[in-house]
C-alpha cells in the first residue's frame, strides 16, 4: 500500500490524524506528516482518512 498526499491541496485540517493516527500526524509546526508505505494492517484506517479529508488530498494505492 502506498499513501500519497497532494500537499498543494492539503490545508492541515488534521481529520486524517484522527482517523489514522498511526499513519498521519501533525508536526511541531502544525503541518501534515505521514508514513508513505504503512503496514497493510492499517489499510482500513488509511482509507477512512482519505474519505474524511475535506479537500480529498489523500490517495491510497496498491
Amino acid at each position: 500500500m502506498k499513501i500519497t498526499v497532494d500537499l498543494n491541496i492539503c490545508q492541515d485540517h488534521g481529520q486524517c490524524v484522527f482517523a489514522a493516527p498511526e499513519v498521519f500526524t501533525l508536526d511541531e509546526d502544525g503541518h501534515l506528516a505521514y508514513v508513505e508505505a504503512p503496514d497493510e494492517s492499517l489499510r482500513a484506517d488509511a482509507e477512512d482518512a482519505a474519505d474524511v479529508c475535506p479537500l480529498q488530498a489523500i490517495r491510497v494505492e496498491g
